[in-house]
């Protein structure tokens, strides 16, 4: 039974945040596999990757982590799946690195045969151990005995072996004796034809060395010809009128000019061998030698382009020429023995066979347009390649990426629409054809109407006061002249406070507590609501507006969120505590998978607080109940289920931090005006939430699917 794929990651605390790069690397390595240079993301690991039935993007246009928050209860469908949510650092945009500039697919490093203008890329060591030659041979030069098929290999590729069943009437080279790194190596090539018996050899050519040909014979066929094969063999009926030499012959020359420790040289050495119906103990196979991932093959005429800067089996010329091939296939051995494999896997053949094939494509593309359009073309842009697109690598390997809802892009083989078509009809498109692609970006939005940098500003401002409104408590009333030392100890237990205030309005005095972490703000109100406090029995609240009426709610939803599953928030820490003091303390907690200590973001000391999370969700449960009131090096502990994941807490810090901030009657006003079109976007984004949740029931199983909010900028 196969094994789903599936993706792992560390997804706490401040590993929430990561690049543009870094999101690149898993969806490239998610729809490529191994191909094109793809490894593993260096943040995250794709587990059975061969196993993803398909890799889905829906990108919710002019949308940002502001409007997931400022809709988070609307966003219903989009909480309960999707498990892991990351901050996306500021960057350049990342579906223009996907659709048009090619973010992570540098032009290849100049090589004897294809070249590239600009600064040459050579591979990093990291990169390298991941290149299939390397993982092969590994680095170091090594003598030509290392590079020869093995029994297992040859048998496993299809070569005669001495004592088959189906090699039964072949004839032995007879070179028995022990191969060594000395050993003179011979290339060798055949053309064929097809006859009644199969493929039948009509040309032989074998090169010593020194390049030098040996043999280049024509040969007759046993049985009668069905095809000559001449667009590639070369061989045409009048050619082999006259000739008399048989397969017999051949064999028996191949025999006296052999000598006993030669090692053979070909590509895909085994049908030539085939069709001679000879038996070869000691091959070089380029096929094979020039090794590739999933089984794939280069081409000898690529090989020898990109590493020999040559060309062969030219268009112009009718056929191939044996010799010519068995030349190519005896020099790339050669250059592989003495570069080493190190040297061979920095040439980066898979980007250069990328970048081949793009420029063929591209000159296709030339070829069908008017002659003034193309020419205009050739005087706008620079003559060299340019980078491969992501989308681009997909159309070589043979995928046919969607897209759509992106007006700008077109690329040969892509579906597409406009950003003006209605997102009904763009869900009804995406749910035909998404299940078929292997690749697809979906992009939705909300309207123009509803992204203007005024609205932007004042769902910004709104946002900011509600998170400020659900992080401030009030408590009282106190005694006057009551302890404030011993006030600001109470409520520091529950988390690191931003400030705290005396509100002196009042009949009796009260203070204001704004917190830093929504759990210490929740905290307070749960733990020391009707509790004494420096002597005095205090109610604890949040102040409440219109935007707080929802705030339970908004907190029950939190808390149940998938994201803190199994996840608490422990308060009441000393500062002195390093992360080690707190691995031994919490070790005896069954199934703690990982402890995360916030630090400020400003200074990077640890803050008073920390989460855990348990690999179950009823091991959080039980651990709530053992820490509340248990002391730890004098600090009596408070705890609660998490509420704000990484990305929610670092956002809130930056929030209340930024210099955003802007107060007076008119930004009152605007975000006053706020509230006609506010109703219709609720609507909106349900409506969205419930578009992402049809389309993602659509989808086979173990497809990757990312939702992104890009942001205006």
């Amino acid at each position: 039974q196969e094994k789903p794929s599936r993706l792992s990651a560390a997804l706490f605390g401040e590993d929430c945040e990561i690049s543009h790069e870094q999101l690149y690397e898993l969806l490239k390595y998610a729809a490529l596999g191994k191909c094109h240079n793809a490894t593993q993301p260096s943040w995250c690991r794709i587990y059975h990757q061969s196993h993803l039935a398909g890799v889905v993007v829906i990108v919710l246009h002019e949308m940002s982590q502001l409007h997931f928050y400022k809709f988070y209860l609307q966003f219903k469908h989009l909480r309960k799946v999707f498990r892991h949510r990351f901050t996306l650092t500021a960057s350049t945009n990342l579906l223009a690195g996907l659709c048009g500039e090619g973010r992570n697919l540098e032009p290849p490093s100049t090589a004897q045969g294809l070249t590239s203008s600009g600064s040459e890329r050579i591979p990093e060591s990291s990169d390298l151990q991941c290149d299939p030659i390397i993982r092969k041979y590994g680095e170091k030069k090594r003598g030509l005995t290392s590079y020869t098929l093995t029994l297992e290999e040859q048998e496993k590729n299809d070569y005669p072996i001495k004592g088959s069943p189906r090699c039964k009437g072949y004839v032995h080279t007879g070179c028995e004796e022990p191969r060594t790194d000395s050993s003179p190596l011979f290339g060798l090539d055949c053309e064929m034809c097809l006859t009644v018996k199969g493929n039948e050899v009509t040309r032989v050519s074998l090169v010593d060395a020194q390049g030098q040909c040996l043999l280049n014979e024509l040969v007759k066929p046993e049985t009668t010809v069905m095809n000559y094969r001449t667009r590639f063999s070369g061989i045409t009926k009048k050619m082999l009128l006259p000739v008399k030499t048989r397969l017999q012959d051949i064999q028996t020359r191949l025999k006296k000019m052999l000598p006993r420790d030669a090692v053979l040289v070909g590509h895909s050495l085994n049908g030539d061998l085939q069709a001679l119906e000879m038996i070869h103990p000691s091959v070089i196979d380029t096929s094979l030698l020039f090794a590739r991932n999933e089984g794939r093959r280069f081409k000898l005429k690529f090989l020898a382009k990109a590493v020999l800067g040559k060309e062969i089996q030219s268009e112009q010329k009718l056929g191939h020429d044996p010799a010519e091939d068995a030349r190519a296939a005896l020099e790339l051995a050669q250059f592989f023995i003495e570069q080493g494999p190190a040297k061979v896997a920095e040439l980066n053949l898979e980007m250069l066979l990328t970048t081949e094939k793009l420029a063929e494509v591209s000159q296709k593309k030339a070829a069908l347009q008017p002659q003034g359009c193309s020419a205009q073309k050739q005087l706008s842009k620079p003559p060299h390649l340019s980078k491969p697109c992501f989308l681009d690598c997909l159309q070589v390997t043979g995928q046919k990426p969607l897209l759509l809802g992106r007006p700008e892009l077109d690329s040969s083989g892509l579906h597409h629409s406009n950003t003006s078509t209605p997102n009904k009809q763009i869900l009804q498109r995406a749910l035909e054809d998404v299940p078929l692609s292997a690749f697809s970006i979906i992009q939705f939005g909300l309207g123009p109407e509803y992204v203007a940098s005024h609205l932007l500003a004042g769902l910004c401002e709104k946002v900011r006061s509600k998170l400020t409104d659900m992080l401030t408590i009030y408590a009282g009333p106190f005694e006057e002249g009551f302890c404030l030392k011993s006030v600001k100890k109470e409520f520091g237990r529950c988390g690191p406070m931003q400030c705290l205030t005396v509100v002196t309005e009042t009949n009796q005095p009260y203070v204001c507590v704004q917190y830093e972490v929504l759990e210490g703000a929740q905290l307070a109100v749960e733990s020391l609501n009707g509790a004494e406090v420096a002597g005095s029995c205090i109610k604890v609240q949040r102040r409440v507006t219109a935007a707080t009426l929802d705030c339970d709610v908004l907190i029950k939803e939190l808390e149940l969120d998938v994201e803190n599953e199994g996840v608490i928030y422990v308060a009441g820490l000393k500062k002195s505590l390093t992360e080690t003091d707190l691995q031994e303390e919490f070790s005896q907690l069954k199934d703690l998978e990982t402890l995360f200590l916030p630090k400020d973001l400003q200074t990077g000391k640890h803050r008073n607080c920390c989460f855990l999370k348990f690999q179950k969700s009823q091991s959080a449960v039980d651990a709530l109940e053992v820490i509340n009131g248990w002391t730890v090096k004098g600090s009596k502990l408070r705890s609660r289920n998490a509420l704000a994941s990484g990305h929610l807490w670092r956002w809130i810090w930056q929030m209340n931090h930024s210099d955003g901030k802007q107060g007076g009657n008119t930004l009152y006003e605007k975000t006053e005006q706020l509230s006609d079109c506010e109703q219709d976007l609720r609507k909106k984004v349900k409506k969205l939430d419930q578009h992402i949740k049809k389309l993602y029931r659509r989808l086979q199983d173990n497809t990757l699917c990312v939702v992104l909010f890009p942001g205006v900028n």
